[in-house]
């Protein structure tokens, strides 16, 4: 199979990373908070912990299922940038589409910075919410922020692969003229307010103009019916990134319009079920830990391993359709979609 595509990721950590650091990234990945391991326990005792213990420490020059503390020691003997090249660079990932992490402060790594790492290529996808800010800086009046908005949008395209906006406030039309002054001018005047759902609508209804794709983060996509309808005579691409367990649903929205795409989520065979596979495309959504690309990409590649001999097996499909569905998935539908070639 060809390297990856991960269309969705935040980049990882910069420095070394003790126990403690490293068991809370592992804990934030599986969804947990800020609660300490049951007594007696540590977070590599999950799923999660037990999959970096399995794949990571071969990549590191140790056996399979080594102690966590021998394979953190490891990592500290290695220095935390030889390590991540390590990881990255043994994950099958041949490019990453990295979106934006509001709480990273800097912490995490640039797309440039993971693509030097990997030894691979990278690209950015723009958060909207962080590009009204940006271009509020610069805007003193309600006229140039519009006006700075329609500019900054389309430079923006011209450089990032896409444009990340949430779930929220997602009406089946875009906002009107003076509602969006309004709003604008109230933000100018109180930067400390959130940006209203006025702005957020007319970011979002203006990012579809660009010719970019646009990937929806959203918890459950089944409340998006009618904004993907409204949406479907733009030309505009939109890539639904739900949380688990809503993958299936998503892949059945990918189904029922042309322009919308999902992500396969970490169960295939049920996504698969639902949608044309030129609609569904992978990602690791790996953020802090090196670890996470490549349990996410081993997780990918197994389970479709899997799924595609049980269907070559079954007389389903020739070994031939089964590769190439793999490499569809895999990389094709997403440099396609997001262009990638070009880029």
């Amino acid at each position: 199979m060809e390297p990856l595509v991960d269309q969705y990721s935040r980049g990882a950590l910069h420095g070394e990373l003790g126990l403690g650091t490293f068991e809370a990234q592992l804990a934030a990945a599986t969804g947990g908070g800020a609660a300490p391991p049951p007594a007696g326990s540590t977070f590599f005792d999950s799923r999660l912990g037990l999959a970096v213990r399995r794949w990571c420490p071969p990549l590191l020059g140790l056996e399979q299922h080594c102690t966590p503390v021998r394979y953190l020691a490891r990592r500290r003997e290695l220095g935390a940038y030889s390590a991540a090249r390590a990881l990255l660079r043994g994950s099958g990932i041949g490019t990453y589409l990295v979106g934006p992490d509001p709480d990273a402060s800097g912490e995490l790594t640039t797309p440039d910075e993971l693509a030097s790492a990997a030894e691979a290529r990278a690209h950015e996808a723009v958060c909207l919410r962080q590009l009204a800010a940006q271009i509020a800086d610069t805007s003193g009046t309600v006229g140039s922020f519009l006006t700075n908005t329609a500019e900054a949008l389309y430079a923006a395209a011209r450089e990032a692969i896409a444009f990340v906006s949430g779930d929220g406030f997602l009406e089946e039309s875009a906002p009107e003229l003076p509602e969006v002054h309004r709003a604008v001018g109230r933000w100018l005047r109180d930067r400390q307010r959130r940006l209203e759902p006025v702005l957020v609508r007319h970011l979002l209804w203006s990012a579809l103009t660009t010719g970019r794709p646009v990937q929806l983060h959203c918890a459950d996509p089944s409340p998006l019916t009618g904004f993907l309808h409204a949406t479907s005579g733009l030309g505009a691409t939109v890539i639904l990134l739900p949380r688990a367990p809503h993958h299936r649903r998503a892949a059945q929205l990918a189904a029922a319009f042309p322009h919308v795409y999902a992500d396969i989520g970490p169960r295939p065979a049920e996504t698969l079920a639902e949608a044309p596979f030129g609609k569904l495309l992978f990602s690791t959504g790996a953020r802090a830990l090196p670890e996470l690309y490549v349990v996410g990409a081993r997780l990918f590649t197994g389970a479709m391993k899997r799924l595609l001999d049980d269907w070559v097996t079954d007389g389903c499909c020739g070994r031939g359709d089964a590769e190439r569905i793999a490499a569809r998935v895999a990389g094709g539908t997403a440099r396609r979609v997001y262009a990638l070639d070009a880029a």
